[in-house]
């Protein structure tokens, strides 16, 4: 049997190696579910450990702090060239260590402490960083909120539109870590316009799906969009943020670093520019929808055993079952699943009690 790539660890650590092989175990014994995770490609994963690792590089490419950067210019020169040929916008900076992060560097770089935030709320479907009172967008803004329609549990534009009308927000966030229907973002930069405020489009769960064009850009309509590359997108843990102004690009660049973050983590944006390559490809389009297939092959057989699902079915790769009329609740399910070996998520649902 081949050698795992961490195999050196057990002569050096014997414990933390068996903890890997472990968890490796657990992954190929269970059925993996978790709508934000993914399965890193094998290359990609061994790139991981690539020398890059030992290098400092604080700055942008042929702007840094140290020395002996030339080839980590290249490469990330190269992973930022194939993430904008991706998905066709002009600028891209690769270096934030996670989509959290790089909601936080946008908003540090246009915001202002107390500006008024507009995202969906997180009962809804939204994200912790969209302005959640517990995260730094709600401990640093005055963060506000759109909720999906009561009864068909959708994006209500027009009930957004009088939200963002009332409140004027500095800026929208719009995108989800738990909806199941397409975006119109289009009706969200109208929105934005009306109010002047920016459009932030976080498509973290669905950034694989827009890659392989099974759901529609957030491009040309966002100012700014954020994303990981773990998800969907199928690449190593980390996020990026994509824009098409160019005068936005000194404040975007200054949030990442030196704002928000150090020294960028080189190994990692050298496999997020492997991942931005494969994700051009044909195969991963045709995964990509396999993907929504399976997603709404199962969605479409829960509704024919009458379990209740939120908004009735799925557009993209997410299906969230709610329990609320059953006598249990999701974390009741998710663990009863977990010791079947069915790795899944509780989540809150549109008016989750």
């Amino acid at each position: 049997m081949a050698q795992t790539p961490w195999y050196p660890v057990k002569s050096v650590d014997p414990e933390i190696y068996q903890l890997i092989e472990l968890e490796l175990a657990r992954q190929r014994s269970t059925l993996e579910m978790i709508a934000s995770e993914n399965f890193l490609h094998p290359a990609l994963m061994a790139g991981m450990a690539s020398p890059f690792t030992n290098k400092y590089a604080e700055g942008l490419p042929h702007r840094r702090y140290y020395d002996g950067c030339v080839h980590v210019d290249a490469m990330e020169e190269l992973a930022i060239k194939r993430v904008t040929e991706l998905f066709g916008c002009e600028f891209a900076n690769v270096q934030p260590h996670s989509g959290a992060s790089a909601n936080a560097a946008v908003m540090m770089s246009l915001l202002e402490p107390g500006d008024r935030v507009l995202g969906l709320d997180l009962d809804h479907g939204g994200h912790l960083t969209h302005g959640s009172p517990v995260n730094f967008s709600g401990r640093l803004y005055d963060a506000h909120f759109y909720q999906l329609d009561n009864n068909k549990e959708l994006l209500d534009y027009h009930a957004i539109e009088a939200k963002a009308l009332e409140i004027k927000p500095a800026m929208i966030v719009a995108g989800a870590s738990a909806y199941p229907r397409i975006i119109d973002f289009a009706a969200f930069r109208t929105i934005a316009d009306k109010v002047g405020a920016y459009l932030l489009v976080d498509m973290a769960h669905i950034a694989g799906l827009v890659a392989s064009h099974h759901h529609p850009s957030p491009f040309p309509h966002a100012h700014v969009v954020t994303s990981t590359t773990h998800k969907t997108l199928r690449g190593p843990r980390g996020g990026v943020i994509l824009w098409n102004d160019d005068q936005l690009s000194t404040l975007l660049n200054k949030g990442v670093f030196p704002i928000l973050q150090g020294g960028p983590l080189l190994h990692q944006i050298a496999m997020k520019g492997s991942c931005f390559l494969l994700a051009a490809s044909d195969e991963f389009k045709v995964l990509q929808q396999k993907t929504i297939d399976n997603a709404q092959a199962f969605a479409q057989t829960l509704v024919s055993q009458g379990q209740k699902l939120v908004s009735g079915g799925t557009d993209n790769h997410l299906v969230l079952l709610d329990v609320r009329h059953r006598d249990f609740d999701g974390a009741t399910v998710a663990s009863v699943l977990d010791h079947l070996g069915i790795t899944v998520n509780k989540n809150a649902v549109p008016g989750d009690p």
